[in-house]
This record gives structure tokens, C-alpha cells and sequence, in this order.
């Protein structure tokens, strides 16, 4: 106390503090003006509960029946072009699992200042 009333300085440096190191912008959530999201998810690969705006979402797209079925399904169909319905399931992980399960990657300093979203694959033909 003595110190702090003489004005005498810490030997920490010049008295003015320096900024912390941030390694993302975002902080690694996605709260932008709330300041809490009260709601959990669970994470589907181990079944922690990360909120929900710091979970990796991800859609997953599979058809309801695997392949070898699938031939079978449209040589017995009666319709010549009949398409198979697909299954979305919202996929969410903590960020171990996705990284973990390669859903996300570790990025390096520059890279993660890159915000846009990576190119999407094209599936048809055409």
C-alpha cells in the first residue's frame, strides 16, 4: 500500500499495459452482442456439452439406404427414374472431436486470418 500511495511504479515495465496476445478474432465463439448463450448442445462424438455458438456444425448428408440396396431398389421399383430420399442429420462436435475427426484443422497464424469460406466441391458431372 505504501508503494501504491507514493506513486512509486511496479517493476512490471512503463506502467501502460500491453495488449494480450488473441490467437482468433472471434475468440473461437460465435456471440457477436450477447453476452452469454445460454443453451448447450451435445456434442455427438463424445457427448460433452460445448455452447452452442463455440460448437463445429456440420450437415451430413447420407442416402437412407447404402448402396448395394440401392441397386436392388430400383430394379424392383415400378418407376423408371426414382429417386431415393437422403437423410440431413445436423451434426455437433466440441472442438476436440472436430479436430479429432478432421472435421476443422489447426491453421497457421495467416491462415486463420482468411474468413471466407473454403470452395465447395462439385459432385455432377455437368
Amino acid at each position: 500500500r505504501a508503494a501504491e500511495a507514493g506513486g512509486e511504479r511496479s517493476s512490471s515495465g512503463s506502467g501502460q499495459r500491453g495488449k494480450m496476445t488473441v490467437k482468433r478474432r472471434n475468440h473461437g465463439r460465435n456471440r457477436k452482442g450477447r453476452g452469454s448463450v445460454g443453451t448447450c448442445v451435445v456434442c455427438d462424438g463424445c457427448g460433452s456439452r460445448p455452447p452452442k455458438d463455440k460448437a463445429i456444425k456440420r450437415f451430413q448428408v447420407r442416402n437412407i439406404v447404402d448402396s448395394s440396396s440401392m441397386r436392388d431398389i430400383r430394379e424392383a421399383s415400378a418407376y423408371q427414374n426414382y429417386v431415393v430420399p437422403k437423410m440431413y442429420l445436423k451434426m455437433q462436435y466440441c472442438v476436440g472431436c472436430a479436430v479429432h475427426r478432421r472435421v476443422v484443422r489447426g491453421r497457421a497464424r495467416e491462415a486463420r486470418k482468411i474468413r471466407d469460406p473454403p470452395p465447395r466441391r462439385s459432385f455432377g458431372g455437368k
